[in-house]
């Protein structure tokens, strides 16, 4: 797979451009906020240093967001947008997915190196060596054992990784060699669950290595990207043209899958993570489309147009500050706030202004911070 962008296994084209994001948020939240506030259009795009082509994000135990780039670096940006790059010693290591590890240090695949590697929070990088051959690793995933899971997609390969702490590794082989598994993360049953873009499957994986495969999505549908959802249930994305794929499908722990088509015709749907707001979110990464989309958990989907559609937002993630994080192939970093800004000084006490932002969408960290906004709010101009 050498196209590593715009959906490698579908997509031959990368790009990298400039985008500037303007966005209004959209849905339910809309209609509410038409009765009892206005809504945060708060979007920030934080844009990374000449050549950087960010990949996935991830939140660090540090308050900040972590994300890997086509070249050899992991990045690191502050929630205010300080960015600091930490180079790989493994050249053309193409480093792809990265997540926190229970060491408290950030672990990433590295697909060409084939390596897992492991970064500290102050920036010093040791690889492990997976012992398949160029097994193409790309998911990882913190384990509930307080290993890393991570899958080996290439085609002949099909297996599912595990690295301890330590850098021991073990692999279990999948059923089907050339499944290839994508995305990993933990389902709320204490199993790792993945897909199979290749197969079209969902599989899960025991701690123990026990694995079940689920074939509920579309033949041809391309699960990638996946993750939990707030109802319970796994959410992922299908990376496959219309009509078999371009959609958000949802598996429960016990198999029932259930596909839900993008209104946007091939989007190209990434990156997926539950937001604050109890709904999931997710990249639109197509040339020339540029989207995130929500998705509620009974499957209502709404998108939300980035101003550059080429800006090809990809791994997405919730940060400590309550916003979405998104990797943008045109060298940012998007910040995205959802949240509800109050026009009413009511709306901070008993506890309300929790759930309230500013006009930037930065969280209230009192009632009385909330109710200061609002009465400068109300000054005249």
């Amino acid at each position: 797979m050498e196209c590593v962008t715009r959906h490698r296994a579908w997509v031959p084209a990368c790009v990298a451009l400039v985008v500037a994001l303007a966005v209004a948020i959209a849905g339910s939240v809309v209609a509410q906020a038409a009765t009892q506030a206005a809504t945060s259009p708060a979007v920030h795009d934080f844009p990374l240093p000449a050549g950087a082509v960010p990949r996935r994000i991830t939140a660090g135990p540090d308050g900040a967001l972590w994300f890997t780039e086509l070249r050899r670096v992991i990045g690191r940006i502050t929630t205010t947008g300080t960015v600091t790059e930490f180079a790989i010693p493994t050249v053309d290591s193409l480093p792809d997915y990265i997540t926190t590890g229970p060491d408290g240090a950030l672990w990433f695949t590295e697909e060409r190196g084939n390596r897992i590697g492991r970064i500290t929070t102050g920036g010093a990088v040791v690889e492990y060596p997976i012992p398949t051959a160029m097994a193409d690793p790309q998911g990882i995933a913190r384990g509930p054992d307080d290993a890393l899971w991570f899958t080996e997609n290439a085609t002949g390969v099909g297996k599912i990784g595990r690295i301890t702490t330590g850098g021991a590794i073990s692999e279990v082989q999948l059923p089907d060699a050339d499944a290839g598994p994508a995305a990993i993360t933990v389902g709320p049953d204490g199993a790792l669950w993945f897909t199979e873009v290749f197969a079209g499957r969902i599989g899960r994986i025991t701690t123990a290595g026990s694995v079940t495969e689920f074939g509920g999505p579309t033949p041809g549908s391309g699960p990638w990207a996946i993750a939990p959802g707030p109802d319970g249930a796994l959410w992922f994305t299908e990376v496959g043209e219309s009509p078999t794929g371009n959609r958000i499908g949802r598996i429960t722990t016990a198999g029932a899958v259930t596909e839900f088509p993008i209104p946007t015709p091939s989007a190209g749907p990434e990156g997926i993570t539950t937001g604050p707001d109890g709904a999931l979110w997710f990249t639109e990464n197509a040339f020339g489309v540029g989207k995130i989309g929500r998705i509620t958990t009974t499957g209502q989907i709404t998108e939300l147009q980035l101003a550059d559609p080429n800006s090809g937002p990809e791994g997405i993630t919730l940060g400590p500050d309550r916003a979405l994080w998104f990797a943008e192939d045109n060298g940012h970093v998007g910040r995205l706030a959802i949240g509800v800004v109050p026009t009413s000084t009511a709306q901070c006490k008993h506890g309300g202004w929790h759930n309230l932002v500013d006009a930037r969408g930065t969280p209230f960290r009192n009632q009385g911070q909330c109710v200061a906004f609002v009465e400068h709010q109300r000054r005249p101009a």
